[in-house]
């Protein structure tokens, strides 16, 4: 007796195919160009930038401590607080459009949809955006500060 029913309910009825050969192999991703390193006096022009920005947005506390041979992941880290989401994400946005037109195609913005902490990945610069109680929190400025190196 022939078994009832569509082609497509007959395959789902059969189960998955153990034949590693009827799985396609995934597609190679060109790979990754190596992050260019800016110079240094680049580095303190786009900081310096950064920094009158978030100035200029009436952002509070404005710190930038210098990782350089402390962090692999960037070399300077600008913090700073703002007193609601939308003065923050303002911030971001005004940020991300400034270092555009500097020449920083892609600046990825985490957290900038509402909430406590916006991160702002300019390469070498990487800026953290707070309300007062989550930097209060997260205490980046005791992480990467002074007493990374022991140094008072």
């Amino acid at each position: 007796m022939p078994a009832l029913g569509t082609p497509r309910k007959k395959t789902i009825a059969a189960g998955p195919v153990d034949d590693d050969a009827a799985v396609a192999p995934k597609p190679k991703r060109a790979p990754r160009k190596p992050k260019v390193k800016l110079p240094a006096a680049e580095i303190d022009r786009l900081q310096k930038i950064i920094v009158t920005s978030l100035e200029d947005d009436k952002a509070e506390d404005v710190i930038s401590l210098d990782l350089s041979g402390k962090a692999m992941f960037c070399d300077r880290m600008v913090i700073a607080s703002g007193l609601a989401d939308r003065q923050i994400a303002a911030m971001a946005q005004h940020l991300a459009e400034k270092l555009h037109k500097e020449g920083l195609k892609h600046v990825p913005i985490e957290g900038a949809t509402g909430s406590d902490w916006v991160l702002i990945d300019a390469g070498d610069i990487v800026i953290h955006l707070f309300k007062p109680e989550a930097r209060a929190m997260y205490g980046l400025e005791r992480m990467w500060g002074k007493d990374l190196d022991g140094e008072n």
